[in-house]
Formats: structure tokens, sequence, C-alpha cells
């Protein structure tokens, strides 16, 4: 899905991967790869690559989509040897690119060729007290495990929540366009919650990802678009407009 909104292009590339790409500034990816959704493509075009946590990290994606010169920002609870697929090692790839670690409290500005990116991180996981949480308070993303990201780039602010609850903290972001998480499936915050979350924010644009890739990531994108819509925010209907 292609959305292009105010000379500024979101492109959902599936799961959790989305292409950011203003008119004039930095190409930004959002945890490129997995489950085969990038199999098919190698821009190499991105200055900023962004990592959530484990279960986003995908090398084989970060590689497609990286430019030489790429920033990657992995937060720093990101461990490939504690992975349980064959991945590559968060060293190798520092090798060809700047790798930056970070914790959920950082902000890291990128010097790119088309001008600077900016990357906020906050803390972004399932509330023990939560309704992702079991009986006994277990989650399967625990306080610690990721972060959410806030980029600046071309003069938007992008914010990717990650595997997250819709926590109340992200309510006082300042955020042009959210990337709205909205599979819910005890994983993460559903599309009630994440259209609430929305009309909290209030930005310019809202495009519904990381949703329907397998069984427990089933969401009803057009009924969350309709429900964001009827609370008068813009929100991406289909891949070739938004509604404004």
């Amino acid at each position: 899905m292609t959305v292009r909104y105010d000379e500024f292009t979101v492109e959902w590339l599936g799961y959790a991967t989305a292409r950011l790409e203003p008119a004039d500034g930095p190409v930004a990816y959002t945890d490129p790869g997995r489950y085969g959704v990038l199999d098919d493509y190698w821009a190499r075009d991105g200055d900023l690559v962004v990592v959530t946590h484990d279960h986003h990290y995908d090398p084989a994606g970060i590689r497609s989509v990286a430019a030489d010169h790429a920033t990657v920002v992995i937060y720093d609870a990101v461990d490939s040897a504690g992975i349980d697929r064959d991945v590559e090692p968060i060293e190798s790839l520092a090798a060809d690119y700047d790798v930056v670690r970070v914790d959920d409290e950082a902000q890291v500005d990128v010097d790119t060729p088309a001008g600077v990116a900016t990357c906020w991180t906050v803390p972004a996981h399932n509330d023990p007290e939560g309704p992702n949480a079991g009986p006994d308070g277990s989650v399967v993303h625990p306080p610690g495990l990721g972060c959410g990201f806030l980029l600046s780039v071309g003069g938007r602010t992008v914010f990717w929540p990650g595997d997250s609850d819709a926590l109340d903290g992200f309510a006082e972001l300042d955020v042009s366009i959210f990337l709205a998480n909205i599979a819910g499936g005890g994983l993460v915050s559903d599309r009630h919650a994440a259209a609430d979350l929305a009309e909290e924010l209030d930005p310019d644009l809202v495009v519904p990802i990381h949703y329907d890739t397998f069984d427990r990531l089933e969401a009803d994108g057009e009924a969350f678009a309709g429900d964001v819509a009827a609370r008068s925010i813009p929100v991406a209907l289909d891949a070739r407009s938004a509604n404004q």
C-alpha cells in the first residue's frame, strides 16, 4: 500500500515495514523484513533504518533497504545471539553500516546526503496489567524488550510504536503521521485502542500497518479506517489515496 499525502509518501511493504519518503529529505524504513515481505525488494535507498525489538530484527531485510551510507538504529535489548532464528550478528552489520544502539529515552541525529533525520525513542511494551496480559501478568512484549520510534524526516514527525499497547505516554507526542499497530491478538493494541490513541494524537495522517500478516495478526483495516475517519482524522483507506 502506498499513500501520498502533502508531498510525503508512506509505503507499507508488509508486516512492520514502512518506507517513509518526503519530497525533499531522507528516506527512512521501520523494522524491515521477516515473513517474506521483502523477498523481492532490493531498493537499498534508506538513509535511516530503525529496529524496535528482537521479533523485528532481520539483517537480510535491513540489507535490502539500507543504502551504503545508512545509519541503522537498533534498540539496545536486541540480542542476535539470543534470537531463536539464524540471524546475522549485529556486529557484522556494523562492519557495513553506521549501527547505533539506543535505550528507550534516546535522541539520535543522523546526517544524510538528503539532510538531517532525527529519531527519538520511547518506552513501548505490553502493560502487565493491560488488555494483553495473561492472568499472571505475563505478556509477549514485557517492559524493556523493545521501544517505539518518533522519526523526524522532511519536516514531518512519524510515530511507529512497535509491538506495544497504546500506552498513556504516547498521547504526549507531537505526531504528524501515525503508523498504527492494529492487530491485537494479545500482541499489540487492537484497532479500538489504536483509534482512541489516534484521536489523542490528532495527527495529520494515520496509516495502519502490521496486520493480517498471519492469523494472530488478523484485523479489520477498513473498520479501523472508518472509526478513525469518523473522528475527523485523515486516514489511509486504500493504496490510491488518503481520506482528508
